[in-house]
C-alpha cells in the first residue's frame, strides 16, 4: 500500500536518539502502517533517517497506545497536545525523493524571512534575509543606514540558517 492509499492520517512519532529503525520495525510488527525515510551517507556507508529522532505512522489516533508503548517511543508530534496530523502529499514527496536516483540528505528548514547565511558561491560568507525560495533562494542585504537594500538569486543548497548573534549596544 502507497502512503497515499492509507485509510488513516499519518502522524510522526518522536523516538529516542538511534532508535528509528527499531521502532519502524515495531511498528511494522504491531500490524501499522510506517514509513522511514533513509539517505546513504554520500561516501556510500550506512543509511541514516532523513529526519533524526521521527518515525511516521499512519493510524486511528484513538488507538495509538501500542505505539506509545513501543521501546524507544517518546510522543507523538503535537499542537496544543493533541496528535498533529503530518499532510500525506508531503510524505509522498519524501518518498519520491528517496526513490529517485538523486543525491539526496536532510536540509536545515528555511522560511521566507530567516535570516540565512552563505556557505558556498562568489557571496560564502556573507548573512542576509531570505526573502523567496523559488526557484532560487532570493537574498537580500540591507544597509539600514540608507534605508536601501540589494538582492541576489543563489542556489537554494547554498544557504543555512545563520546563527543568532547578540548586538552590542554603543
Amino acid at each position: 500500500m502507497s502512503l497515499a492509499e492509507s485509510p488513516f492520517p499519518w502522524y510522526a512519532v518522536t523516538v529516542k536518539h538511534h532508535h528509528e529503525k527499531s521502532v519502524a520495525q515495531a511498528i511494522e510488527g504491531k500490524g501499522f502502517a510506517h514509513f522511514l525515510p533513509v539517505y546513504r551517507k554520500r561516501d556510500g556507508g550506512a543509511e541514516l533517517p532523513v529526519f533524526p529522532n521521527y518515525v511516521f505512522c499512519s493510524l486511528d489516533i484513538t488507538h495509538r497506545l501500542p505505539i506509545l508503548t513501543i521501546p524507544g517511543v517518546s510522543t507523538f508530534v503535537s499542537i496544543a497536545r493533541v496528535p498533529a496530523v503530518i499532510s500525506a502529499e508531503e510524505l509522498v514527496s519524501v518518498e519520491r525523493m528517496i526513490q529517485s536516483d538523486l543525491r539526496i540528505g536532510p536540509h536545515p528548514f528555511l522560511c521566507t524571512g530567516d535570516r540565512v547565511y552563505i556557505e558556498r558561491g562568489p557571496l560564502q560568507g556573507m548573512e542576509g534575509i531570505l526573502v523567496s525560495c523559488k526557484p532560487h533562494a532570493r537574498l537580500v542585504v540591507s544597509v539600514p543606514m540608507l534605508q536601501r537594500s540589494v538582492a541576489a538569486e543563489v542556489e537554494e543548497n547554498w544557504v543555512r540558517p545563520a546563527t543568532r548573534r547578540t548586538s552590542v549596544a554603543a
